[in-house]
């Protein structure tokens, strides 16, 4: 059903093997970090695609150029991001959650390192114009694309130091949650609730598109 060509790049990079940092290295006990925030893409392409939309809703120019800046600032790369954690000890495991959004990143990081996970809802920054716009086109920001975001496993004795690693770099991190043994599952925790944790095969923005 393709009307158009697709075209797919691959990169391929060199490291020395004992600095390789895969998803698959998160550990039990570690805590779980997210870095930047979400749904920086989804606010992005909601604000460029929808524009005319949202000011027949009543959005002002100001909130749709914030919106539509979110692919420079914060911006959907995460190079520095991951620079810093790769330098940090304690590191166990990054991922860059897209398609599917935090929750299904999660889902893959814990499906890549064989543990469960609990999650803390209260503690996942959703930035101000994405949590407006999802609650506008009802949409979870758990499952919307997430491209600019981090998913950092670190050994928990070490988080908080990275953490401040990452407040003098001037890049947004919060602790969302914990690794957990296998047999425990992937648990949401939401308003004191526990439920299991969503995973997001359709990314919630193709409700919008």
């Amino acid at each position: 059903g393709l009307e158009r060509p697709i075209v797919v790049g691959v990169l391929i990079g060199e490291v020395a093997r004992e600095a390789l940092i895969t998803t698959a290295g998160a550990q039990v006990g570690d805590r779980v970090l997210l870095v930047n925030g979400i749904p920086i893409e989804a606010t992005a392409l909601i604000a460029h695609e929808r524009a005319d939309e949202l000011r027949a809703k009543g959005y002002d120019e100001a909130f749709i150029t914030r919106a539509r800046g979110y692919l420079h600032d914060p911006g959907i790369s995460v190079v520095a991001a991951a620079r810093l954690a790769a330098g940090h000890p304690g590191v166990h495991a990054m991922h860059d959650p897209t398609e599917g959004g935090l929750a299904t990143g999660l889902h893959e990081l814990a499906y890549a390192a064989g543990t469960g996970l609990r999650l803390e809802a209260a503690r996942v920054p959703v930035l101000p114009e994405g949590a407006r716009l999802c609650a506008d086109y009802g949409l979870d920001p758990l499952g919307a694309i997430a491209s600019g975001a981090l998913i950092v496993s670190v050994a928990a004795e070490e988080a908080e130091g990275l953490c401040a690693r990452y407040a003098e770099a001037g890049i947004p991190c919060a602790y969302i949650a914990d690794l957990t043994p296998r047999e425990e599952g992937l648990v949401l925790v939401e308003g004191g609730v526990e439920k299991p944790l969503p995973r997001f095969d359709a990314d919630e923005i193709t409700k919008v598109f």
